[in-house]
């Protein structure tokens, strides 16, 4: 007795992506491309003003050619970021080399670097094997601590206020954060997707095989009202027969009343007809035959006998009924009987041993059925049924409603019980609206 689960809502991830698509930028190219040419120009518009202004320049003993070559290696290598998801590793190596470049034309102790090192490492722990990933970026760290330690031995006058010691330390501790830091967060960005994607796979599963079940329980519903259509067709047809056969024999003896029994016959066959037009919609495919094939089609009449039967399985169950009952069609008869039969079998299954209530109401040509539980006590029964049989009741009892152009209601209770109301009119006549050709 649950509905469908509901699809899960949209993330803030997917809000993202469905813009950059308005936008154009569908695909890793495109957006890499962006993201590089926005990295560029805003690494240019906060370093630019910093190396090429006289005073920081002067104390670093940088030529201005110089320094404005390293920030065209520094553009460069945030333009490399175009490649970091089609091809990270080559967009490790190459940031890495201009890397080295910049290591060679400054003085010791004047770094110039941009994110694109450390974007480069981040992207090879999120999307390469992480042993793959941390010889990568191991061994471009260790590449470029190398080169700078060389640097600093051959060029020890250039070493500024630091001194040596310090500009080595310096170099282990940048190389760990620039390198070591966003391989971490990458591969754990890299585990984190595997297992998102693992759980949608998962939950795509469950849901395709509950709609399954539930698709396979529908179809059992209508392949059991087929049979009870049969056998109210079969009724109502051997009726018909037997008037035609009246109005045979009266026609000429007493004709008053052989078109009596002829215009009973003709509604006869009407209401026939309309009844047979009602669920022809629903069935698809042919039911195989079951235990319940030869079986007589229950109505409302037999409440006491299905009451009687869930009190003796357990559980205090109580009946009421109010109204004229009138003459409901055959169609809302069974229809009523068994939403009833199916509310008492979830009742029995989800709330053992709970009360329940079954008010059967006639009223203004409407018959109205309900039935209540209360929470459930205990621990549910043992089911005799095959696993994954059951439920799935509401989908069964929502279809027969819709057909005899009834109304159809299911939902908790104030006290977390469960409650089912169906009413379906006595004649689901054509101006119901309940049917389907």
């Amino acid at each position: 007795m649950h509905p469908h689960p509901e699809p899960p809502p949209r993330t803030g991830a997917d809000r993202l992506d469905a813009r950059l698509t308005a936008l154009g930028l569908a695909g890793p190219r495109r957006r890499d491309a962006a993201l590089a040419v926005l990295v560029a120009a805003g690494t240019l518009a906060v370093v630019t003003p910093v190396v090429l202004a006289p005073g920081p320049a002067a104390e670093l003993g940088l030529a201005p050619g110089t320094a404005a070559l390293a920030l065209g290696v520094v553009t460069v290598q945030n333009l490399l970021l175009a490649l970091r998801r089609t091809a990270p590793a080559v967009c490790l190596a190459l940031t890495v080399g201009l890397e080295l470049v910049n290591v060679v034309l400054l003085p010791v102790g004047a770094a110039l670097r941009g994110p694109a090192t450390a974007v480069a490492a981040g992207t090879c722990g999120s999307r390469l094997p992480t042993r793959r990933a941390g010889v990568l970026v191991g061994a471009a760290a260790v590449v470029e601590t190398t080169v700078v330690l060389t640097g600093i031995a051959v060029r020890p006058s250039d070493s500024a206020l630091l001194g040596a010691a310090g500009l080595v330390v310096a170099q282990v501790l940048s190389a760990v954060l620039v390198y070591g830091g966003p391989l971490l967060l990458g591969v754990y960005l890299r585990t984190r997707r595997r297992y998102a994607e693992l759980d949608r796979v998962h939950t795509a599963g469950v849901v395709a095989a509950y709609r399954e079940r539930a698709d396979a329980a529908v179809a059992r519903e209508r392949a059991r009202m087929a049979r009870e259509l049969h056998d109210v067709a079969a009724h109502h047809l051997s009726a018909m027969v037997v008037q035609a056969a009246v109005v045979e024999r009266l026609v000429d003896r007493d004709p008053d009343e052989a078109r009596r029994t002829a215009s009973r016959l003709r509604e006869q066959g009407r209401r026939t007809l309309h009844d047979l037009r009602l669920v022809v919609g629903a069935l698809r495919e042919p039911g195989a035959g079951g235990a319940e094939a030869d079986a007589p089609v229950p109505g409302l009449a037999e409440l006491d006998g299905l009451v009687e039967q869930a009190r003796e399985l357990g559980g205090p169950v109580e009946l009421v009924r109010r109204g004229d009952p009138g003459e409901p069609s055959p169609v809302a008869d069974v229809t009523c009987y068994r939403v009833v039969q199916e509310a008492l079998a979830n009742a029995r299954e989800h709330a053992a041993g709970a009360p329940v209530r079954v008010t059967v109401t006639h009223a203004d040509g409407r018959v109205a059925v309900e039935v209540v539980n209360g929470p459930a006590r205990g621990t549910p029964p043992e089911s005799g049924s095959a696993p994954g049989t059951r439920g799935f009741g509401l989908a069964g009892m929502r279809e027969r409603a819709q057909l005899v152009g009834g109304t159809f209601e299911a939902g908790r209770t104030g006290d977390d019980g469960w409650r089912v109301r169906l009413v379906v009119p006595h004649d689901p006549g054509p101006e119901t609206g309940g049917g389907r050709a």
